[in-house]
């Protein structure tokens, strides 16, 4: 059995994201970073409300590998701007797909919610 090319893959299966990986997935949509920048990334694109731990981070970033959504990048920073135990992940074509069409799936349920008279009449305290 030959292993199974992005093309085999239905982006829609991997729906819906979980908040974690969105997030990790965000955090990379706009180029490539290491771990701790992604949490860094995470945590202020969220304001505080998310903090990935590195056991939820690398266990999720593990999963997006194998799932061929991400992948670890071979180009470095110059040797004496980076750690040499970073790791760099950017998004794949099929990673960035994934994330669209969830961006897409999380604005059509907003706006859903938003179509609602509960939400149409609701105002924070």
């Amino acid at each position: 059995m030959s292993p199974r090319t992005n093309a085999d893959i239905a982006p829609e299966s991997f729906l819906p994201l979980t908040p974690a990986v969105f997030h990790i997935l965000a955090a990379l949509a706009d180029g490539e970073r290491h771990g701790y920048s992604i949490m860094q990334s995470v945590a202020t694109a969220s304001g505080g409300h998310i903090k990935l731990g590195p056991g939820t981070l690398y266990g999720a970033i593990g999963r997006l590998l194998k799932d061929r959504l991400i992948v670890e990048s071979e180009d470095r920073p110059e040797p004496d701007a980076d750690d040499s135990r970073r790791h760099y992940y950017r998004l794949t074509n099929l990673g960035q797909h994934v994330f669209a069409l969830e961006t897409e799936r999380l604005a059509n349920l907003v706006k859903l919610a938003k179509a609602t008279r509960v939400v149409r009449a609701w105002k924070p305290a």
